[in-house]
């Protein structure tokens, strides 16, 4: 007996796809942070979060903090972005998205730019964000999943969450 191929859930990804995407990314101010232990077990912590101006995720993290030991090892990270409101979480739209964790360092010209950004977001971070033990990180994308909702799944490339890109 020959088995038909299941029907892949993932719809084409489409511009309100993207923008859907990325409204998540600009509007959440935490996500939960997924980063690899010494052993290669998954670690999960919630995190408070920005975008840079062409869609790449920003963290402000302690060099004290487990997860930011675990990157600074193994810089492969995962981020869940959601804006849950009111009902069954499970029916409002979310976004996973994978890459590499890129500490930015203090001599960088970029981190000027990439503190204001944060502190526009998180301004009650002024208190803390120049403390010795915080670093600012960027999550450069690798891919990115989104589910918009009940039936609605996409598959989205790193190009699919830079600002105003349209196919």
């Amino acid at each position: 007996m020959t088995r038909t191929p299941a029907k892949s859930p993932l719809l084409p990804t489409d511009d309100t796809a993207r923008a859907l995407a990325r409204t998540l990314l600009h509007d959440s101010r935490t996500a939960a942070l997924a980063t690899l232990d010494a052993a290669g077990a998954p670690f999960v912590s919630l995190v408070g979060c920005a975008c840079l101006e062409d869609g790449t995720p920003l963290l402000l993290v302690s060099q004290l903090s487990q997860h930011t030991m675990h990157m600074l090892v193994r810089p492969s990270v995962s981020l869940l972005f959601s804006n849950i409101g009111k009902g069954d979480p499970l029916a409002h739209p979310r976004l996973s998205l994978s890459g590499r964790a890129e500490p930015i360092p203090q001599d960088n010209p970029q981190r000027a730019q990439a503190r204001r950004l944060y502190l526009d977001s998180h301004p009650k971070a002024q208190l803390y964000i120049d403390f010795a033990d915080f670093i600012l990180v960027r999550i450069r994308p690798e891919q990115a999943a989104l589910n918009g909702g009940f039936g609605r799944a996409y598959s989205l490339t790193p190009d699919d969450l830079q600002p105003n890109h349209q196919k």
